[in-house]
């Protein structure tokens, strides 16, 4: 950290790191690019980067986070947002807020306009998490945090409750 100020200008947003980049099918419906902000500023309890979706993709899949309060702010561009059942438009100059909750505070923005959808993203950084992912029925345990290259450190489990152990199993 050179110093605690970085103006949004200087934030690039880059592509995901390989161990990240949406696969097969998903390839359509998925693509961002984030440009880091909170480390850089030496920033501890908060994470926020500036993420950028292109037409008529979204960043991650519909989720909602057990422990992590998450905010956006709507830079540039126009779309919508998915939270619980409901769609909401967003545009420019909204601030979106997804409490930790279970599946009905799950989110999930999606670039709906012609141009390139910029947002700030904003979280809470409490560890361990849990993460639902509805349309999907997986679920994320993750006691780590990812690092600026993709790495995680730390625990971190994707799966879904059908393929849950009795508790004794393998003893």
């Amino acid at each position: 950290m050179d110093k605690p100020i970085m103006n949004i200008a200087d934030v690039v947003p880059e592509a995901m790191p390989a161990s990240f980049t949406p696969k097969g099918s998903a390839a359509e419906l998925f693509d961002v690019r984030m440009g880091e902000i909170a480390t850089c500023i030496g920033a501890r309890k908060l994470g926020y980067n500036l993420t950028a979706v292109p037409p008529g993709k979204r960043a991650f899949p519909f989720h909602n986070h057990r422990v992590n309060e998450e905010m956006f702010f709507v830079l540039e561009g126009s779309g919508e947002v998915r939270i619980g059942n409901e769609h909401h438009a967003i545009r420019q100059g909204d601030f979106i807020a997804c409490p930790p909750g279970g599946p009905e505070t799950a989110h999930q923005i999606i670039n709906t306009g012609e141009a390139e959808l910029k947002y700030l993203a904003i979280s809470t950084l409490l560890y361990p998490e849990i993460c639902d992912y509805p349309d999907s029925r997986k679920f994320l345990v993750s006691e780590g945090q990812r690092d600026a290259d993709g790495k995680v450190h730390g625990f971190r489990h994707i799966g879904r409750a059908e393929s849950a152990l009795d508790y004794w199993d393998g003893e």
